[in-house]
């Protein structure tokens, strides 16, 4: 199989909140990995492909080296799959990014 991404891939483990715009509240859910151009998370609610997102994902301290850094990110779901994962079901959803902002500031808390 040949590599189709563009951009480097970290393998992140970062919490995340997801919003779909005007369908329901927001959830929570854990980066697999992430770059500039995409991120793979996993959340308990399932998406649909297609799907407008605003993420907004956490660097802690310990990764950023002085504060927390948050990532905010508009994005489309572009593949979803269905993961058991610790007894329970999960959702693996790929996302790509269309824009980011990276905001360091104390307000952006979730």
């Amino acid at each position: 199989m040949t590599e189709r991404r563009t951009a480097r891939r970290y393998d992140l483990s970062l919490p995340v909140l997801i919003r779909v715009p005007v369908e329901r509240d927001a959830c929570n859910g854990k980066t697999r990995d992430i770059s500039t151009r995409g991120v793979y998370f996993v959340v308990q609610d399932n998406l649909d492909a297609g799907a407008e997102l605003d993420l907004t994902m956490t660097l802690p301290a310990e990764v950023t080296g002085g504060t927390e850094v948050f990532i905010r990110a508009i994005g489309k779901v572009v593949r979803v799959e269905k993961r058991p994962e610790n007894g329970e079901r999960h959702f693996g959803v790929a996302a790509l990014i269309q824009r980011y902002e990276i905001v360091r500031n104390e307000s952006m808390k979730m």
